[in-house]
């Protein structure tokens, strides 16, 4: 579903991402992760078609971006740092506009926002503004943006920054019923225990390339910090 190959990406004479080679099948949830500045942001948002790589190539579906990146876009959800959303409409406001983006009308638009936000937990808050919003609270709304239109790929940059514990349990939840949904997943996080339960497989990004791979049914995630001390150098992590 998504096949990166020896994607390098170069800021002026600053190398970013190296070479990095990265298959994803469908139905695959692969948690990414990698210290800060790693490149694991420049990476997604290559695949997110927001960005172009310096060389190598990256297809969605088999669409191949460039070229291709109005269809890859359709069939993409994504949740970025920031949340992206307009302060100044409501929740319902903010996913009204989006779902006319990807073509969603009538009745069925309606009750698909209604169903994204009494899954995030925001259906009382409806009505209300968005800069009305604590910060998790817009984490949630941007979720429920991303899998307004049930898109087959979800990309999540970080999608525990900023939530509290009962928001993170939100979240949680909805990771697993797109895992469950069989959707193709890429996340990146900080958060080394819930990563590495969330995914199928997982794969560190150390200075600019794919150091380490494997499967998720195999990581003892109460060791995994150590794993990642030694792949990434970070031996304070121990």
């Amino acid at each position: 579903m998504i096949e990166a190959v020896k994607v390098t990406k170069v800021f002026g004479l600053r190398p970013v991402l190296r070479g990095v080679d990265l298959k994803v099948e469908p139905g695959e949830f692969v948690t990414l992760f990698g210290p800060n500045g790693a490149g694991k942001t420049t990476f997604l948002r290559i695949v997110s078609t927001l960005s172009r790589p310096t060389t190598g190539t990256v297809s969605i579906a088999g669409y191949p971006l460039p070229k291709y990146a109005d269809e890859a876009r359709s069939l993409l959800g994504v949740v970025s740092h920031q949340p992206l959303l307009y302060g100044d409409l409501s929740a319902e406001e903010n996913l009204r506009f989006y779902a006319r983006m990807y073509a969603l009308e009538g009745d069925a638009r309606e009750a698909r926002i209604h169903e994204v936000l009494d899954h995030v937990g925001l259906a009382k808050r409806a009505a209300d503004l968005v800069r009305t919003f604590s910060r998790g609270m817009q984490q949630r709304l941007a979720i429920a943006r991303a899998i307004l239109h049930d898109p087959p790929v979800l990309l999540f940059d970080e999608p525990y920054t900023g939530l509290d514990q009962a928001a993170g349990e939100t979240l949680d939840g909805v990771l697993k019923e797109v895992a469950a949904r069989g959707r193709t997943v890429i996340m990146t996080t900080h958060d080394l225990l819930r990563g590495v339960l969330m995914a199928d497989r997982v794969a560190i990004l150390s200075k600019g390339v794919i150091a380490y791979e494997e499967q998720g049914s195999k990581i003892d995630a109460g060791s995994f910090a150590a794993t990642y001390a030694d792949v990434t150098g970070m031996a304070s992590l121990r």
